[in-house]
């Protein structure tokens, strides 16, 4: 998942700041020095991570948040805003001349940076939006690089443009263009070639072709997988052609994401998309601010609800929601939303953009997206008693349900647990708090007067400091910490509407 690494040792700083009272400005650069530390370990630039603290450590210190009602809460919101003005502050559109007038790209590009297929990507993207895009096959040299741009431009329903491998890219860039007034195409995406490394040769034909065809924005592709070398790629080739702005492909196989969070300070050129899997349809626009609370694992429900309106059949969501509020979800209703599930990206993805949610929700709790073809098998081998009711699978039909899927008996435990949790923490999601339910948490904040327990996420409860223990207690320190796994039970409302739970009333 993109940016995991760093999203998780962020979390952990945050965590510690959240559960303080009072910031001292010792606490603020302590807290920096670790920020400092995970955003160089994700392979930012050295640079970009020495301004990035400063800026951070100039604002934290100051007297509104050292005195603020929450002030570990606006030391978060700082640091957000300071991520999403190192990306770039504003979403930055593709330039597109109006009406029928031709719209020219040029896509630049290591060899093995996802060039072709991004460019076949973006055309889909311009296709949806009303657009006729022609793609252009200027790479002449790399094997199959043609074949490879036809087979996704018939995927995508785009016509290939290409004269063979024997002519030069600018001939073929020219003929292009007149072919595209002829037919009335308003969007031209040359694909040029794309070396090993940076060479005066490559320059030379980009050069070319711009002097001769008036393209209006030239696209760099970087793989985000090679982290510092993509942004040292990104300079070299702005500093020699000249270049629009960037597509960072691969981000979803990146944990640390340096990259993206280095590119657009060194450059200074906007990052448009970003290729988030395989699929022609895995290129999402990039927006600053949604990428910085995805990195604060905070989610990005803007994203989530644009997959969701591309993807999920309305009527069956409809349906599906009103299951959740009833606590209700069966094997069979897995096997109907998985599809949708992999049209939107898959689980991983689709967690990262829900707030609090991919932080807390550990790879133990989901199945292998890889397996899901023996996920499919192991569902279809129980019977529709099973598949409705999984609460009566016991040892010995585990046995049948693996023998009839042909995997080992320890798959089907697997997920069989898996689901088990996961329904758990959806019933603890969409079910209200009554008075009597017992309930399990993690504690996530301890103040003064109590501790406040997550039992799922987007739930929380606190626990005063008089229902902590039998015994009476002066701090809360004394008998809890961060991360403790707590049982409780709900108290119901108090005098003044809130919830209460208590500790040390569930029943022994």
């Amino acid at each position: 998942m993109a940016f995991e690494s760093l999203t998780d040792k962020l979390q952990n700083v945050f965590k510690k700041l959240r559960s303080k009272g009072r910031l001292t400005e010792e606490d603020v650069k302590l807290a920096l020095k670790e920020v400092k530390m995970a955003l160089l370990e994700a392979d930012v630039n050295f640079k970009v991570v020495k301004q990035f603290t400063k800026s951070v450590q100039e604002q934290a210190i100051g007297q509104d948040v050292m005195s603020g009602l929450n002030p570990g809460q606006m030391v978060i919101k700082i640091v957000n805003d300071e991520l999403v003005k190192l990306m770039g502050s504003e979403t930055t559109d593709l330039p597109l001349r109006p009406g029928n007038e031709i719209t020219v790209f040029m896509m630049a590009g290591l060899q093995g940076a996802g060039k072709t297929t991004t460019v076949a990507k973006l055309a889909g993207k311009l296709k949806s939006k009303g657009k006729k895009p022609l793609l252009v096959a200027c790479d002449v040299y790399r094997p199959a690089a043609i074949t490879q741009l036809q087979v996704n431009g018939e995927k995508q329903g785009v016509e290939v443009f290409s004269m063979g491998d024997k002519q030069k890219p600018v001939d073929i860039a020219k003929a292009a263009i007149e072919h595209a007034k002829a037919n009335q195409q308003n969007v031209v995406l040359i694909d040029t070639a794309g070396r090993l490394h940076v060479d005066e040769d490559m320059m030379q034909e980009l050069a070319d072709i711009k002097a001769n065809v008036n393209v209006d924005c030239t696209l760099l592709t970087v793989d985000a997988m090679t982290g510092q070398d993509a942004v040292n790629v990104a300079k070299e080739f702005n500093e020699k052609i000249g270049i629009d702005g960037i597509i960072v492909t691969k981000l979803d196989g990146d944990t640390r994401g340096g990259a993206a969070l280095s590119i657009k300070a060194i450059t200074g050129k906007p990052i448009l998309y970003i290729g988030m899997g395989e699929k022609l349809s895995d290129l999402e626009q990039f927006h600053p601010d949604r990428m910085a609370s995805r990195i604060l694992g905070m989610g990005d429900v803007l994203s989530l609800i644009e997959k969701a309106e591309q993807s999920i059949d309305q009527d069956k969501a409809k349906e599906m929601e009103q299951r959740l509020k009833k606590a209700q979800f069966t094997f069979d209703d897995y096997l109907e939303y998985m599809g949708q599930i992999k049209n939107m990206g898959g689980l991983s993805s689709l967690l990262s953009m829900m707030p609090g949610v991919g932080g807390k929700i550990t790879d133990d709790m989901l199945p292998d997206e890889k397996q899901l073809g023996k996920i499919e098998a192991i569902i279809y081998s129980m019977t529709k008693e099973e598949r409705s009711n999984p609460d009566v699978i016991n040892p010995s039909r585990k046995q049948r349900i693996a023998k009839g899927a042909g995997v080992d008996i320890s798959q089907v435990n697997k997920l069989v647990k898996q689901f088990e949790q996961a329904r758990k923490m959806i019933a603890t999601i969409v079910t209200d708090f009554e008075a009597g339910m017992v309930l399990e948490g993690d504690v996530v904040s301890i103040k003064e007067f109590g501790a406040f327990i997550e039992f799922a996420p987007g739930k929380e409860g606190m626990v005063h400091i008089s229902k902590i223990a039998k015994q009476r207690i002066d701090h809360v320190e004394d008998v809890l910490s961060i991360g403790d796994h707590v049982k409780v039970v709900c108290l119901g409302k108090d005098k003044m509407g809130r919830l209460s739970f208590s500790i040390k009333d569930v029943a022994e």
